[in-house]
């Protein structure tokens, strides 16, 4: 199963929204979170409905109408999200309402928001498209789920474009929660050196990013999603390598024919020695590159990975903020992906210039 990437949108930390430089000055922080630079709404939403909507809604919406204009698709033949949080804001607006209410007269909208599947039902409601609708909520997978299912759309219906979406965000409760199990770096951290960290946690973030995938090659394609795996909690690294392996023969290809590697290297010593080790037994002479220090971890960071891949075949370019070392090329053709999560949830995607 294989796809074209025709359009995209993206809402993220760095300035990815509605522009095509490619992070020639990406922006850094100094905290342990990383919050989505925003963007002016009402562009996209009429602001009596935008003030009722919740922040991952509204990102969902500005990024999937970026996409769709970006191309020039009205009407999708499916709309696909993942999620593993869904409108988390809101649910917690509800919980608390619950809590400060004594479970009385409570308003039924911050719960009508909070079910993982708004986003992808309001960009339905906005286009008026009544076509296949589906929200993933795999965890770590979600993104991944969605996309596979765009896959498969493709190949198996009479779809010919599908949008493709994936989005989380991060709330302050959630953040002190999660931090209590470890999950982020206690002191902040400059997110530009947190490939060089030695502590455990890693810097949080969030994101919502929506890919057109078809299955006609255009002349304005940004790469073809050849293909995709996931695996969950790998007996050894040696397994991850030789599933890598397997995917690249199943292609007809081998470790030299890749020519960039977008690592998900988060900062945390616990897990990102794994993505040292690949590198080293398989992809030593390789162009290496990295993502998590400019969105920050979360569970559907995929997507902003195969923003950023898209995008380096598309311009034929990598940011010097996400070398990890030399560039060892002048043409890119073939990119892959290697994120875990956790050190549990596995997911590696293969793309190829058009």
């Amino acid at each position: 199963m294989e796809a074209y990437i025709k359009g995209i949108g993206i809402v993220s930390p760095q300035k990815t929204f509605k522009t095509h430089d490619f992070l020639s000055e990406a922006v850094e922080y100094n905290t342990n979170t990383l919050r989505c630079i925003e963007p002016v709404y009402t562009e996209f939403l009429n602001p009596i409905l935008a003030r009722r909507m919740g922040r991952t809604v509204k990102m969902g919406i500005a990024a999937s109408s970026v996409c769709l204009k970006d191309a020039g698709v009205e009407i999708p033949d499916a709309i696909i999200t993942g999620t593993a949080l869904g409108c988390h804001e809101d649910t917690e607006k509800f919980l608390m309402a619950i809590i400060d209410n004594d479970e009385q007269f409570l308003t039924p909208t911050s719960f009508m928001q909070s079910t993982h599947n708004t986003v992808s039902s309001q960009i339905a409601l906005q286009l008026k498209c009544m076509n296949y609708n589906f929200t993933y909520v795999h965890k770590n997978f979600s993104f991944e789920s969605a996309l596979l299912d765009g896959l498969m759309t493709l190949a198996d219906t009479d779809a010919h474009n599908v949008l493709v979406g994936g989005h989380d965000e991060m709330t302050d409760k959630h953040f002190r929660i999660t931090a209590r199990a470890g999950h982020w770096k206690e002191e902040k951290t400059a997110t530009m050196d947190i490939i060089h960290s030695k502590t455990p946690g890693s810097v949080s973030g969030e994101g919502a990013a929506f890919f057109m995938l078809s299955n006609q090659e255009g002349n304005n394609d940004y790469a073809k999603l050849r293909a995709l795996r996931m695996f969950y909690a790998p007996e050894s690294e040696t397994e991850v390598h030789n599933k890598i392996l397997e995917l690249l023969k199943e292609k007809n290809m081998t470790t030299a024919d890749i020519d960039c590697v977008v690592y998900g290297i988060s900062g945390d010593v616990r897990y990102d020695q794994k993505y040292y080790n690949l590198k080293n037994a398989l992809f030593s002479d390789t162009t290496a590159t990295y993502f998590k220090h400019l969105c920050g971890e979360y569970q559907t960071s995929g997507c902003f990975a195969l923003w950023l891949s898209s995008m380096i075949l598309k311009t034929q370019t990598i940011p010097k903020s996400t070398l990890i070392g030399k560039n060892n090329k002048k043409q890119f053709k073939n990119v892959l992906i290697y994120n875990n999560y956790m050190g549990a949830y596995h997911s590696v995607y293969l793309l190829s210039q058009c």
